[in-house]
């Protein structure tokens, strides 16, 4: 099987700096699943991946320099990463190979019936989507139920290997990593931390904020108020992955304290993987990702996540076994081998039906 995997405009497949959509498209395409596959990127990164990468040129000759490298590639599947519109663009050049497109957050919502037939008319143009969760599949589904069986759900995989460090004999240290913005719960944990602080003078905090420059304005009249605990606040800004990680994998308390549906919650599972004890809101694929073994908020409030911490730093036994569970549980659930089976599963279903269709004439 060949298999070409398209990402957005602007995306640069740097290992160095990824997203979090790059890093599951790197995961996935690191298994050896036979076939070939090539991924397309604006930039190709030159820290080497095991798929072959065409690196693109920017401007107005990308797309037509993406469609003739296609035609010469010859994929029977065309996987297109978060973007609608090229996606659209180029199955309306290359109508006879199947598409399928890959959502890494919520398709927009159709707000009034014309959406609904707007939204439904460019979905139907695609032979598959694949959500990163059973929630988000499912919200899909109940916006467009005759869509049914062209929407999947393929879990975000994780290499754990390079997150993987030992539950125990953790510093005291509460950890967050994710983008600086409301969604994400920046301004609530902020809000909740100097309860815990004032009450445990031996533990300490890290911010690890994501695309800070983009929410700055926002971001920082939050973070500001935390200034007068000195060192024991640390604030990263746009901190890389390895530093990401390093801080992690000795955390003894993480969160993800989303106030909206995630639409998986990676930043999740790589905590799991660090052997950090996580609280989590639950919200839409977060209680996917980390099934009972994390401790839940049923409303994010600064009490209740000053509560939640309060909770773990005074039982460091419930801390440890959490955190032990929880390692074990993405060691044998969330492995690049059974997403990327699930999605191979996926593309073989999408070209099976397509062939069916091309043999009756339908297609």
């Amino acid at each position: 099987m060949r298999t070409a995997i398209l990402l957005p405009p602007g995306c640069l497949f740097s290992e160095a700096q990824p997203n979090s959509m790059e890093t599951v498209v790197r995961t996935m395409a690191g298994v050896d699943q036979g076939g070939e596959t090539r991924i397309f990127c604006c930039q190709g990164a030159d820290d080497g991946v095991s798929a072959s990468v065409d690196a693109l040129p920017a401007g107005r000759s990308r797309m037509p320099t993406l469609i003739e490298r296609l035609r010469a590639f010859r994929p029977d599947v065309i996987e297109h990463h978060q973007q609608v519109k090229q996606a659209l663009a180029v199955q309306q050049a290359l109508p006879d190979t199947p598409h399928l497109l890959y959502r890494h957050n919520a398709l927009r919502p159709p707000r009034h019936p014309i959406d609904r037939w707007r939204y439904r008319a460019r979905y139907e143009r695609l032979d598959g989507l694949v959500f990163v969760s059973i929630a988000e599949r499912d919200a899909f589904v109940r916006a467009f139920p005759d869509l049914d069986d062209r929407a999947f759900a393929v879990p975000n995989p994780i290499d754990a290997g390079a997150w993987l460090a030992s539950p125990e004999d953790r510093q005291t240290v509460i950890a967050f990593a994710g983008r600086a913005m409301p969604e994400k719960g920046v301004d609530v944990l902020c809000a909740a931390l100097p309860c815990v602080l004032d009450a445990h003078p031996d533990w300490r905090a890290v911010l690890m904020l994501n695309d800070w420059d983009d929410h700055a304005r926002w971001a920082a009249r939050h973070v500001a108020p935390l200034e007068k605990y000195g060192d024991r606040v640390e604030v990263l800004k746009s901190a890389p992955l390895g530093e990401v990680r390093r801080r992690m994998q000795t955390a003894a308390i993480a969160l993800t304290p989303s106030v909206w549906d995630e639409p998986f919650g990676l930043t999740a599972i790589e905590a799991h993987a660090a052997g950090a004890a996580l609280i989590s809101s639950g919200r839409g694929g977060l209680r996917e990702a980390s099934g009972p073994h994390a401790l839940y908020v049923d409303a994010v409030t600064p009490k209740t996540l000053a509560a939640a911490m309060d909770r773990l730093i005074s039982s460091p036994e419930e801390r440890l076994a959490l955190a032990r569970s929880a390692q074990a549980h993405v060691l044998a659930t969330h492995t690049p081998q059974r997403r990327a089976a699930e999605l191979m599963v996926v593309r073989q279903t999408v070209i099976a039906r397509r062939r069916a269709l091309q043999t009756t004439g339908i297609a």
